[in-house]
């Protein structure tokens, strides 16, 4: 049976552009390649139903890249902790393809680790397979979360042994291949403003436009500014969406930052244990620049700092305006998001602020489960807590003294529902609030049993807890 992944219909929109935004580049070749993850939600988007991909499959389109060619190394420069670095680019992945799915919305397959290009330097261009682990299981976690991010379709092992400064010895390989809508970012715009091409940012703003942008006219005046201004929109409710599930991405660069407003590339991401605001998730960021309160004042800056290059081809007061509306479109988010994590569709905003400021209070002053609170309220629900306010919350494993105006509060806004929609709010919380929360001891606990005896079932049980939905 011929391979459904190189029978696929590619396209070549990034290719057509032309050769001013990436290089050709090899694949590596690899000493193994066993499968390690395939992701069978992704096919059908794509047209292919799981039964019909083998695993010999995957391993020959995404760990031998055999069929679709050319592979394109994309070139970008970007703002990495406030200091521009033009010295970027694909260092250790490229475009391996883009296929049209069944919505008719254009994705990409992404590597990671697949080998060294032009933008290596002095790195191997290989990926950890502890590296490839965190990706897959951050992707699915954020994916069931309701953050809009790109997913990995497949974790390929390549038997390689790799040294890394902060291991004592030397550590597994794999390569990866994530699916998302645009691989095209903030930094790729500033590279063509560095040297001064806005014809360059004006072609592949035409081409992010009418690919990604289909409620923004092409053939108006005043595109490029209706352009910015829902992607201003789109960054502000990521930056809620990750909020709201309690992550911090670790590393917020102008080159980790994709024009289509979708959330990707996960090296040193980590969830909150607790509510706390100065939370860094990458060992190296010493001053707390993207910690996880700061996350949705970077994401702000990072447009800001994208105007510089589209200021060359549209209005400096189009996207000034269009970003002034950032912080309206972040808290609107981020109020009726947590109102649904709460159980509610939706409610005034004056009480929605009320109950939002009363937990978020607490949350941080407590410092109990930032996960486990929200897990407790999904799991211990009852339409009894209509009833009775001292219900609320009852049985629940933290100390409930400093909570007793919350419970009144919750009591209060459930007795504004009608009796009828009690099951609702329980089938909203559940959706919500999954029971597992991937913290760092979780991912931790199912690397070891890999690093010790190549057991990969806890991993695929972590990967099954964090998919569940009730």
């Amino acid at each position: 049976m011929p391979n459904p992944f190189l029978s696929l219909n590619y396209e070549t929109a990034l290719e057509d552009l032309g050769d001013d935004y990436y290089d050709p580049v090899p694949a590596a070749e690899f000493p193994e390649r066993i499968l390690r993850f395939r992701n069978d939600e992704l096919l059908p988007i794509i047209g292919l139903q799981p039964e019909a991909v083998s695993d010999d499959d995957f391993i020959e389109a995404f760990g031998s890249f055999e069929g679709v060619r050319p592979f394109l190394a994309l070139r970008y420069h970007g703002y990495q902790f406030g200091e521009y670095n033009p010295s970027l680019g694909d260092g250790r992945g490229f475009l391996s393809g883009q296929v049209r799915g069944v919505d008719g919305e254009l994705y990409d397959f992404g590597t990671k680790g697949s080998g060294r290009t032009p933008y290596s330097r002095s790195a191997d261009g290989r990926l950890t397979l502890k590296g490839g682990v965190r990706e897959v299981l951050a992707a699915e976690a954020l994916h069931q979360l309701g953050v809009k991010t790109s997913r990995c379709l497949s974790l390929i092992e390549t038997g390689e042994a790799l040294w890394r400064g902060d291991e004592p010895s030397p550590t597994r390989s794999s390569v990866m291949v994530r699916f998302s809508r645009s691989h095209i970012r903030f930094g790729t715009f500033e590279r063509l403003h560095y040297f001064q091409r806005p014809d360059l940012i004006g072609k592949l703003l035409n081409h992010v436009i009418e690919v990604y942008y289909p409620l923004v006219d092409p053939e108006s005046k005043d595109c490029y500014a209706l352009f910015y201004a829902e992607l201003v929109r789109r960054v502000a409710r990521l930056a809620a969406q990750w909020m709201v599930a309690g992550f911090c991405h670790g590393v917020l660069n102008t080159d980790n930052m994709s024009i289509t407003g979708e959330s990707f590339d996960y090296g040193p991401y980590a969830f909150i244990p607790t509510y706390d605001l100065r939370f860094t998730a990458a060992y190296f960021d010493y001053g707390g620049r993207y910690s996880y309160g700061n996350q949705p004042g970077i994401c702000q800056f990072n447009l800001e700092m994208l105007q510089v290059p589209l200021r060359m081809v549209a209005d400096k007061f189009d996207l000034e305006a269009g970003l002034a509306k950032f912080p309206e479109y972040y808290y609107e988010a981020y109020r009726q998001l947590m109102v649904q994590k709460l159980g509610f569709t939706e409610l005034p905003v004056a009480e929605a602020k009320e109950l939002l400021g009363e937990t978020i209070q607490l949350l941080q002053g407590t410092q109990v489960s930032y996960h486990g609170f929200f897990a407790e309220l999904a799991r211990l629900f009852s339409p009894q807590w209509r009833e009775d306010a001292e219900a609320v919350l009852q049985g629940c494993s933290f100390p409930l003294e400093a909570w007793q105006e919350w419970r009144r509060l919750y009591y209060q806004l459930l007795n504004e529902l009608p009796r009828e929609e009690m099951e609702a709010v329980e089938r909203r919380l559940r959706f919500e609030n999954p029971q597992t929360a991937l913290l760092r001891p979780q991912i931790e606990a199912v690397w070891e049993p890999i690093v010790r005896g190549d057991d990969w079932q806890p991993f695929y049980d972590l990967l099954g807890k964090i998919r569940f939905k009730k």
